[in-house]
């Protein structure tokens, strides 16, 4: 039996109002070409990565995956002198369902953090379903991680202090990303932090019923997404948990983990579920549920006290795995 869904808060409600005729919470398959052609890559297009001169900005080409193309980073470092011998370093995995985006989508966000804590920026561009099913996604990040590591002193960066995050999509890749280099013992990130990451193919969580047709990534969108990525295989038994992270049978060993997500969206009940098997797998986590809050709200209304909490803890747990 489905409940009724849980209510959006008020202020966010209203901006869900403003956004409605823009953002709908279905995307199809035929949907894809027509949304990646939309004005808001454009607009990202023209956003000051500098903040007003903080960074200095560059795209650099790095080799990807062993017999695939390079790939792009944008990286983003403070102008000033550091400190000490080196910066933290955020790694950011961009959001959009696994069939939209680039390394410039979201990335505000980790550069107000970069800002506050004097950290370098690493965004990475990855290959886009459904034209690069898995594993080329997460093939592509784990490549932008490995050079990351190896070239941080390069980039002012230190390669012991490197956080994975990523909303969304992102946040999944992300997740997928700390078991990838896990398993493959390769570069070891100090932390993980999962904003509404999208982590189970299944789609058939309670969350995902009640918020049916609700907010900006419903489960019709979600199917979409993981048929792009996964093709026949989405929600089948044959699933690898570096495509959906929620299949991995061995939460254990992971960098600590922040997990967030709004009380009313579609990832709610996969992201409580991630967090309470890392814990019972004997790792470290955080995990914040914002009551009212949609997919992505602290995005779309940056203003609202709740996405002012959300920010605030995100700062305040990196402030505290850094020890900054």
């Amino acid at each position: 039996m489905t409940h009724l869904p849980p209510p959006f808060d008020p202020e966010l409600s209203a901006a869900l109002d403003l956004i409605k005729d823009v953002i709908s919470p279905g995307l199809t398959l035929d949907e894809i070409d027509e949304v990646r052609q939309g004005a808001g890559i454009e607009m990202l297009a023209d956003l000051d990565l500098t903040l007003d001169g903080f960074f200095e900005v560059e795209d650099r080409s790095v080799p990807g995956p062993e017999g695939a193309p390079e790939i792009s980073l944008l990286i983003c470092r403070p102008t000033a002198p550091a400190a000490g011998p080196g910066r933290p370093v955020i790694y950011h995995v961009h959001g959009g369902g696994m069939v939209l985006g680039n390394n410039r989508v979201g990335v505000d966000g980790p550069l107000a953090w970069a800002k506050e804590l004097d950290a370098v920026v690493v965004s990475v561009e990855y290959r886009l379903a459904p034209e690069h099913p898995h594993p080329a996604p997460v093939e592509d990040v784990y490549a932008g991680l490995v050079w990351t590591s190896e070239h941080a002193g390069e980039i002012g960066g230190d390669p012991e202090r490197i956080v994975i995050a990523g909303a969304s999509a992102g946040g999944g890749l992300s997740a997928a990303l700390a078991l990838l280099t896990r398993d493959r013992k390769g570069p070891r990130p100090m932390g993980q932090l999962l904003m509404c990451p999208m982590l189970d193919d299944r789609n058939d969580s309670p969350s995902t019923y009640q918020m049916a047709g609700l907010g900006v990534w419903d489960r019709t969108a979600n199917e979409t997404g993981w048929t792009a990525l996964l093709g026949e295989l989405r929600g089948g038994p044959d699933v690898p948990a570096y495509a959906a992270p929620a299949r991995a049978e061995d939460l254990s060993g992971l960098p600590p983990a922040f997990l967030d997500v709004g009380s009313a969206e579609t990832f709610r009940d996969e992201v409580v579920a991630y967090a309470s098997r890392i814990w019972q797998a004997g790792g470290v986590a955080e995990l914040h549920v914002w009551p009212g809050g949609f997919h992505g709200f602290d995005g779309f209304a940056p203003q609202a006290a709740l996405s002012q909490a959300a920010r605030a803890a995100h700062v305040a747990w990196l402030r505290r795995l850094l020890g900054s």
